[in-house]
């Protein structure tokens, strides 16, 4: 793609992403989120292969239906209250709508189907961009919103994300689609503790990100897209592998690592909150997602060469490793100590 082509694209996206979430009116927020859509379709579909034009069709037709229901259940709160506020939606119907409309932005369930197979068809680093900074805007239009959002449908949607992101991972062999639907789960522990603690949702997402990152980049250098050449990284680069395996441990919650962060002030928040069975029920449903970050972890590191693949082995590498997967990596796996400063912040 043409370096300036791409750097317009890249700067629509910050643009878009920054005046969705600086906004207050309903529709300056569907402008930026407009603008982010058009901007990551040519990203999507540079690759001009039939699996990525799939992916930015399939991508363009959600986002655009999300985008209506969205700019409806606005107009209709408006015809109601008069109100274009976003702090202000107040009718029911524009909130069950506003809901619907966001699950499908963000690929919650039941609209989780188009997730996974436009993360396929895209590039890893596209894939990143998807999963991260992408999200950003409209979970942000779903925190300032929060206070007037059914409870009861944000705990069944959550409930049913944690559950689907997990159980559909498990037979996944394509790296890309196991990574849409852990960012599937992950999207069902931001929501369950939305009414609660909007700030901890905050929290969950920025370490999500910082961790997907890493991860997302250490593929891009060891060109991994599927566990059959994931186990040849280690010859390449046994150090960055052995990183990726406690990035991947981190994303998966287990301490001490960074991730174990935001489920434990979750489950902890639950907890206070006297929804002990729902905890419980979430941090259950979580073990079938460390089933297959510990598959991945295990392809990576533990089977060495020899091995039986019948992929081509590369057994060294040219390129050097840059700083930003370095801090990335590293800020993943060892930001646990931070947990006090966070809990004791108003």
């Amino acid at each position: 793609m043409n370096p300036q082509a791409k750097l317009i694209f890249f700067t629509s996206l910050l643009l878009g992403t920054s005046i969705t979430i600086s906004s207050n009116h309903w529709m300056m927020a569907w402008t930026g989120l407009e603008i982010n859509t058009l901007a990551i379709l040519p990203l999507i579909s540079k690759s001009h292969h039939p699996r990525a034009i799939e992916a930015s069709t399939k991508y363009f037709l959600v986002q655009a239906a999300a985008s209506t229901l969205l700019l409806f259940s606005s107009m209709t709160n408006a015809w109601y209250t008069g109100q274009w506020d976003i702090t202000q939606l107040t009718h029911p119907m524009s909130c069950m709508l506003l809901t619907a409309a966001i699950s499908m932005k963000l690929g919650l369930v039941p609209f989780h189907f188009w997730f996974p197979e436009v993360l396929q068809g895209s590039t890893l680093m596209t894939s990143l961009l998807l999963a991260t900074i992408m999200k950003f805007p409209p979970t942000i239009l779903l925190l300032l919103t929060s206070p007037s959002l059914s409870p009861t449908l944000l705990f069944a949607m959550a409930i049913s994300s944690a559950a689907l992101g997990g159980w559909m991972g498990l037979n996944q062999t394509q790296i890309r689609k196991i990574l849409a639907f852990s960012s599937i789960s992950h999207l069902g522990w931001m929501t369950i503790i939305l009414i609660y603690s909007p700030k901890l949702t905050l929290i969950t997402f920025y370490l999500y990100s910082l961790t997907t990152a890493a991860i997302f980049l250490t593929l891009s250098f060891t060109n991994a897209l599927k566990l059959s050449t994931l186990m040849n990284a280690w010859s390449k680069t046994p150090t960055l592998t052995a990183t990726l395996m406690l990035a991947l441990l981190s994303l998966a919650g287990l301490p001490p690592l960074t991730g174990f962060l935001p489920k434990w002030l979750i489950i902890q928040e639950l907890t206070k909150q006297e929804l002990t069975a729902t905890a419980t029920i979430i941090a259950l449903l979580s073990l079938l997602g460390l089933f297959f970050y510990l598959r991945l972890a295990y392809c990576a590191t533990i089977t060495l060469p020899p091995n039986s693949t019948n992929s081509m082995k590369q057994w060294q590498t040219n390129k050097s490793i840059n700083t930003l997967t370095s801090t990335l990596t590293v800020l993943s796996i060892t930001l646990l100590p931070l947990s006090p400063v966070i809990i004791t912040v108003p």
